[in-house]
């Protein structure tokens, strides 16, 4: 196997490539040489006709199953029928006889005491985090590479990726003796490629997206000849991660209401359902997907694949814009829904897993889990069995710091407030009065000018009921109070903001997905100064690939258009939050 190295490409690239489309996160890739540049203006066009819409554009209660596929019409006729059934047998038998354990443990189905005690439910995690590189990825990976005629591994593999594809390709390369290529953006942590390159892969780091690493990755693959293995649209892909189902299975002793599975592009859950829908029918099989990032309950709510405009990336290892072709077509026949779940759930599940099993996933890894608590809950489930799929544990260490602020949130342990009162002596004391026995856990305050000061706090919580009725003393005692605990722009930047409060002329407040790679603000700064004056910039790391930016411009009305124009041709997602009513409450 030839020896491996980091690549990072600048001009002139390998590849000429054009972008009109938003970052799309799921894979990986490895390259040869030793020499290290840099390339960031790579770029794709796409001839997709899908529509292309907002994840906002469907939304539901946190644990409803919603996106509930419509299967209502029959196939047009009897060989529709038997192609189907041909279909699903042979995704079934190939489970049965795939070589994933070459590389992949059996992992352990293991019962969590504590969240099944809270739940009245019995809960069960299935271990995937505990696989060799921390996820499942690499049981797809390796079912679709061990399957390669030899002559074609003799001229090696590569993918995209932004994390655990990445690895698991690059684990079974070397189980296979054979050479790989990842491609991942320039954007990626370092500690996700040096792990991608202590597997023995060779990384290139290209492009600010995963589009970019992408379309570099299927252009190299047909210049070189190399095989490119995708995160998920391969039948032999979504078999070998479908062997996850086949385990569940034969570990589970006992009547089974439903499997819970994180959802990217969907090869986890169109093999799991693939199988476990063959064998055990009765069995629910349910997605799970960030609020944010909703692609596949688009999808299937439309009855046809969605591009979404934007996607979060909290939890990166699901953040992709569109789901699979050959995923979205098993989801669309054999999946029962999908629950979407916030951030803040996210990370209170993160935080039940660590008090359960002393184990810290990354989002994505518990991504099954918060959706699996809020169905529970919303549907009150007693005495059911239920699994979670703990998909992966490559945290981030830097995104620990906004796991545990936002642990107790998803829990409705803590609620973010703002309460309006008198700047006068006394007002303060009177404060604290009424918020009673409940524990204050931050309080933010500074003088103002005006006769009317706002407080930003937050406070423990241990039933509604509490909260409702501190809420109720406060607005007795004509002291207005706001409840900001579902805000993200609150949690993720006006909290910081607190103590200057400014009327701005022309101010146009956005919020901006910076690349997180050297030179990103000067590209910023150029595409707008000294045109314009920045009159708010907060900035606060989160451990992802794109930095979360809350960015103030002066920009009179008549100059919108050319500032539109600007704010697109710098290709950095963003959004006005202009009318955000807490951004009023708080800072003018």
């Amino acid at each position: 196997m030839e020896a491996h190295a980091l690549l990072r490409l600048s001009s002139p690239p390998l590849f000429s490539l054009k972008t009109t489309s938003l970052p799309n996160y799921n894979n990986n890739h490895h390259h040869t040489m030793r020499h290290r540049t840099t390339i960031c203006n790579c770029t794709l066009t796409s001839s997709s006709t899908r529509p292309t819409l907002s994840p906002n554009s469907l939304q539901y209660p946190s644990g409803f199953l919603g996106a509930v596929p419509d299967r209502t019409s029959s196939p047009s006729d009897d060989s529709d029928t038997n192609a189907t059934v041909v279909n699903a047998m042979t995704y079934l038998t190939n489970m049965l006889s795939s070589k994933v354990y070459d590389v992949a443990i059996e992992s352990p189905l293991h019962f969590a005491p504590k969240l099944s005690e809270r739940l009245g439910v019995n809960l069960w995690l299935k271990r995937e985090d505990l696989q060799p590189v921390f996820s499942f990825k690499l049981r797809g990976a390796y079912n679709m590479m061990q399957k390669l005629p030899r002559e074609q591994l003799e001229k090696g593999v590569i993918c995209s990726s932004a994390g655990n594809h990445a690895q698991g390709v690059a684990l079974a390369a070397k189980k296979l003796n054979c050479n790989a290529v990842i491609a991942m953006p320039v954007t990626t942590p370092e500690i996700k490629w040096k792990s991608v390159e202590r597997l023995g892969a060779t990384v290139v780091l290209i492009g600010d997206s995963y589009d970019e690493a992408q379309a570099y990755a299927k252009k190299r693959a047909q210049v070189d000849g190399r095989t490119f293995v995708p995160p998920f649209d391969h039948p032999d892909v979504i078999m070998g991660q479908g062997t996850v189902g086949m385990e569940i299975v034969r570990q589970m002793q006992g009547p089974l209401h439903a499997i819970f599975v994180p959802v990217g592009g969907g090869g986890l859950i169109a093999g799991i359902a693939a199988y476990v829908k063959r064998v055990s029918p009765e069995v629910k099989i349910i997605g799970v997907e960030p609020s944010e990032a909703n692609a596949m309950a688009l999808s299937l709510h439309h009855g046809q694949r969605v591009i979404l405009d934007q996607v979060g990336r909290f939890a990166d290892g699901v953040a992709v814009k569109e789901v699979g072709e050959e995923t979205f077509r098993l989801c669309k026949e054999l999946v029962d829904g999908v629950v979407l779940v916030s951030r803040d759930s996210i990370c209170a599940s993160i935080k039940d897993v660590f008090e359960e099993k002393r184990s810290i996933l990354e989002p994505s890894g518990a991504l099954a889990l918060a959706g699996a608590e809020a169905y529970c809950k919303y549907y009150g489930l007693k005495g059911e069995n239920v699994v979670a799929i703990t998909s992966g544990a490559n945290m981030n260490f830097d995104k620990l710091r906004v796991v545990t602020e936002l642990a107790n949130v998803g829990r409705k342990q803590e609620a973010v407030l703002a309460t309006i009162m008198p700047e006068e002596p006394g007002s303060f004391k009177q404060f604290c009065q009424l918020v009673g026995q409940m524990n204050i856990t931050e309080f933010k305050y500074r003088f103002s000018s005006n006769e009317k000061a706002v407080v930003l706090y937050s406070v423990g919580v241990h039933t509604a009921s509490e909260l409702k009725a501190m809420k109720e003393r406060m607005e007795s005692c004509q002291l207005k109070t706001f409840n900001l605990t579902e805000s993200d722009l609150v949690k993720d930047h006006l909290r910081y903001l607190m103590g200057g409060r400014s009327n701005i002329q022309n101010e146009v407040l956005c919020r901006f997905i910076f690349p997180e790679r050297p030179g990103a603000l000067m590209k910023f700064l150029d595409s707008f100064s000294p045109q314009w004056n920045i009159s708010l910039f907060h900035y606060r790391g989160q451990g992802e690939t794109g930095a979360n930016v809350l960015v103030g411009i002066q920009v009179p009305r008549v100059e919108m258009d050319e500032f539109h124009g600007r704010a697109n041709r710098l290709g950095y997602e963003y959004t006005l939050v202009n009318n955000d009513e807490f951004y009023h409450l708080l800072m003018r």
